[in-house]
């Protein structure tokens, strides 16, 4: 009763992301890979491979062993991609950190990914050394991205490592066994976990979206979400090196900014979330740049009103589509092609190929078949392919719970099938709550607002405003303790990063659970507002 793409599958290179990227760069040597967005600085493939390999000689030169994990706190720079693809080619794992992250939260990925390097610029220095500090990593081995050893002698330098002179060491790497990125996810429900990725995994994941995403070498990719999330990393950066595009990064989203880059570098093909998507249909600001240049916008990350893709269609000429993926699925598992515009905006499209889901009814555990003709009932999406993660670093019980004996992932999220075979996503089983695109994990929030001495109980759920999800706390006050709600949301925001913030507050007698426990989020999502 599975369901598999009606693509068929395409064959999977034996080949390290290294090799698959930058092997043969036969006839792009001079091509254009990387454009810094607000200044216009311009890299080339050859340049590009040159400084990935004279990156992986340094970091080999300084001790940096095959299999060992550098983390990257940075924003889009071009750097980023120098960064990221030499600590692979010297046989290491990149766990990418959240720009936005507290020290905290750093010093969290640090210890369990068991980073031995921080590669990050110098305007996050505050937060990486007080972070480093609490995970026990000596500051020689934080790199900064920008600036020379003589402004921070103590610490290394890209420079130095890109100037070391040794040439990149001969590593042997399994593409299906051996980890090339860890990013953190929450998964269905949690704090974040290492996702395991393998090289394989990512080339997997590229090769199955090759035709599908439809960047090409003509393409100038505006790159505006973060490199340091799944999406932006193997989507964005990874999927436009392999189609020898030019990657134009940005540091952050400011519209004003963002649509100047648009016009002065005549983007091509912008990959979205939905928040910028409303930007884009709505705001004013945006009839004073040129856009013309835009042939396709890809939105990701969180679910696209069908009405607000077309109303960014219809205002700036261009074709939108949107996919659907997770961290754990490197990321993408289903997507509308580019050549299917006949395939509704309000689904994630079809299955991509080399994958096989199920629906499956999240109460009786039966399968849910596809319709001879309309749309099956609502299941949980469970998928299965070369481009799933081999595990949760360090969390076999987690890995269990999302991985099972048939290798399948269960994602949390409830969708339907056409007999088309389009896959519409309409709810989820899991927790997690989805704030401009950023997880946001109500378990991790809830453990931040018990810290209180004032709060005795506190439950976190997504609730909608004006179209958007946003984390709301109900808290249970201790006896006596007299708190405001603007008391409790500045509280939060003190130790969680900004899109992790509680945004809403409501106080209540008791939080309700089920007899084993078990918050009752749904009781409260449905519960009327008290006043």
């Amino acid at each position: 009763m599975s369901f598999r793409s009606p693509m068929p599958d395409v064959e999977i290179p034996d080949k390290s992301l290294y090799d698959f990227l930058f092997e043969d760069l036969t006839g792009n040597e001079e091509t254009v890979a990387l454009i810094d967005g607000p200044s216009g600085a311009e890299t080339t493939y050859a340049a590009l491979r040159a400084q990935i390999n004279a990156l992986a000689g340094g970091l080999a030169a300084r001790g940096f062993a095959s299999g060992q994990v550098a983390a990257v706190l940075c924003p889009n720079v071009p750097a980023f991609v120098t960064v990221f693809h030499g600590i692979l080619r010297a046989g290491g794992t990149a766990t990418t950190v959240n720009s936005l992250y507290t020290a905290h939260e750093i010093a969290d990925q640090l210890k369990d990914s068991k980073a031995v390097l921080l590669f990050t610029p110098s305007m996050f220095l505050p937060q990486a050394e007080a972070a480093a500090q609490e995970a026990g990593l000596d500051v020689a081995n934080i790199v900064v991205i920008d600036g020379s050893d003589t402004v921070a002698p103590e610490r290394s330098s890209l420079r130095s490592l890109l100037t070391s002179g040794v040439p990149a060491p001969e590593v042997s790497i399994d593409p299906a066994t051996h980890l090339a990125v860890l990013p953190y996810s929450s998964g269905t429900t949690g704090r974040a976990k290492g996702v395991m990725l393998t090289h394989r995994n990512l080339v997997a994941n590229l090769a199955q979206t090759a035709d599908c995403i439809g960047v090409g070498p003509a393409d100038k990719v505006l790159c505006v979400l973060p490199f340091f999330h799944i999406y932006g990393m193997n989507v964005l950066m990874n999927g436009g090196l392999q189609h020898r595009a030019a990657l134009v990064t940005m540091p952050k989203f400011d519209l004003p900014e963002f649509l100047r880059i648009i016009a002065e570098r005549q983007a091509s093909y912008l990959f979205v979330a939905p928040p910028i998507a409303v930007a884009l249909a709505k705001h004013p600001l945006v009839d004073q740049y040129d856009v013309s240049t835009i042939r396709m916008i890809f939105s990701g990350a969180a679910p696209l009103d069908a009405d607000l893709g077309h109303a960014v269609e219809q205002r700036l000429g261009c074709t939108l589509h949107q996919g659907y993926g997770m961290s754990e699925m490197s990321p993408v598992s289903h997507c509308i092609p580019q050549s299917r515009d006949d395939i509704p905006l309000g689904t994630v499209g079809l299955t991509i190929p080399n994958m096989e889901c199920k629906l499956v009814d999240p109460a009786t555990g039966e399968e849910i078949g596809v319709p001879e003709a309309g749309t099956s009932a609502p299941g949980e999406l469970w998928c299965k392919g070369p481009n799933v993660m081999v595990g949760y670093f360090g969390n076999a019980q987690a890995t269990g719970e999302t991985l099972d004996g048939d290798g399948f992932l269960h994602t949390g999220d409830v969708a339907t099938v056409s007999s088309e075979g389009y896959v519409t996503i309409v709810d989820r089983v899991k927790e997690l709550i989805k704030y401009k695109g950023y997880q946001v994990p109500p378990a991790e929030l809830e453990a931040v607002l018990l810290g209180h001495p004032g709060i005795a109980d506190a439950a976190v759920v997504g609730v909608i405003v004006d179209g958007e999800e946003i984390p709301k706390a109900f808290v249970v006050l201790q006896a006596g303790a007299e708190l405001t709600a603007d008391d409790v949301m500045a509280y939060v925001a003190e130790q969680v990063a900004p899109h992790k913030k509680v945004r809403q507050v409501e106080f209540i007698d008791v939080v309700p659970k089920s007899s084993a426990g078990k918050i009752l989020r749904r009781q409260l999502r449905a519960a009327p507002a008290s006043v």
